[in-house]
């Protein structure tokens, strides 16, 4: 198979699945959306949290973004970075008690608003993460794929001590329908499939989420503060204007 052919074959499964999750994930982001816009009119903060060594991209992809919400805060907590070593991430996010922690010090409580995010929403980080919040009564996002979660087995190593689903712990849940394996395309002579499309279905969606609830915003009369490009002609000037009103309440910014 040429290049380009490689390419376009690519391009065709991500196209896909993108579609499949904007056909079916409508009304749910929807809901959502409109839960954010009512939370963040209130002048409060939207927590993301990908508890996974990829997952963690997907609460930077909203955090500190170009035409993103300033009312995002990620929790980015340093354990399952892959930046300090991907064995030690994947043993890490399969710690039972280890999500607790992160909740716990990230100072969480009633009335706030969590998203947590993991591609395939069953490892013990994440769910002790769902469960802990829950605790604490704050409103809980989940988005992961749920053909992902119930197609494993419920003896994976992978999984919390209770064999819970993401899907099944949150109080909302946005459906990304990542495959089993993560991986779609075979190359002949190959035993293994390669390229992952979890990062796209993650990103596409929570910047989905994030722009419905930036148009609801604007429905109710609000022009909510988001973050221009520091490399854009006035960046700096147009986010200055904002700085002192999150720097302290965001941890991370």
């Amino acid at each position: 198979m040429t290049t380009a052919a490689l390419a376009e074959q690519y391009f065709g499964k991500i196209t896909e699945l993108l579609q499949r999750i904007e056909k079916e994930e409508s009304q749910a982001v929807d809901a959502v959306a409109g839960l954010l816009a009512g939370h963040i009119a209130e002048d409060r903060l939207v927590h993301v949290y990908g508890p996974g060594g990829h997952s963690n991209l997907a609460s930077q992809e909203v955090f500190f973004r170009a035409g993103g919400l300033m009312h995002v805060s990620a929790v980015l907590d340093e354990g399952t970075l892959l930046s300090n070593g991907a064995l030690r991430s994947m043993a890490i996010e399969r710690t039972p008690g280890y999500g607790r922690i992160v909740i716990e010090d990230a100072g969480l409580g009633p009335g706030d608003v969590l998203i947590l995010v993991n591609a395939y929403g069953i490892n013990s980080a994440l769910i002790d993460a769902a469960l802990t919040a829950k605790e604490k009564s704050v409103t809980t996002i989940g988005i992961s794929s749920r053909a992902h979660a119930e197609q494993t087995s419920p003896d994976h190593p992978a999984r919390h001590p209770r064999k819970l689903n993401l899907h099944d712990v949150v109080d909302h849940h946005l459906d990304t329908k990542v495959p089993i394996g993560d991986a779609v395309m075979e190359i002949a002579g190959v035993s293994e499939k390669t390229a992952a499309v979890s990062t796209f279905a993650n990103a596409f969606t929570l910047n989905w989420l994030m722009t419905a609830t930036i148009a609801k915003l604007s429905e109710m009369g609000i022009d909510p503060p988001l973050w221009r490009s520091g490399n854009a002609p006035g960046g700096d000037e147009a986010n200055q204007k904002f700085i002192d009103r999150f720097k302290e309440r965001v941890r991370k910014l």
